[in-house]
């Protein structure tokens, strides 16, 4: 079993940055593909940025690249997420997911979620 608990969610104006972070109750950190999702009001969750296990190929959803850094620190055993330049339709609620493979982790099949952190972007 592997834990995920998101942190660094708030309320912040349009054009600013967060940086989500997620923590891994794992001595296996590194052998896990590493993911982030997010959950608007009334919408489907969707895909926004993968991180393979070990060589750290990263990987996005057209809607952030070039706006969002997914990146992982193995010693902390956590992953994080640095969203900048952010918009009105980044609201919502982001979760941290943990699985076998970026195909996995980006289709929505990873074996864990961890319970999100909401992230409210005013305009």
């Amino acid at each position: 079993q592997v834990q995920l608990v998101e942190s660094g969610g708030g309320l912040v104006q349009a054009g600013a940055s967060l940086r989500l972070s997620c923590a891994a109750s794992t001595r296996t950190f590194s052998n896990y593909a590493m993911g982030w999702f997010r959950q608007a009001p009334g919408k489907e969750r969707e895909f926004l940025a993968a991180i393979s296990r070990i060589v750290g190929n990263t990987y996005y959803a057209d809607s952030v690249k070039g706006r969002f850094t997914i990146s992982r620190d193995s010693a902390k055993n956590t992953v994080f997420l640095q969203m900048s330049n952010l918009k009105p339709d980044d609201t919502g609620v982001s979760y941290c997911t943990a699985g076998e493979t970026t195909t996995r982790v980006s289709g929505g099949e990873a074996e864990y979620w961890g319970q999100g952190t909401q992230v409210t972007v005013s305009s």
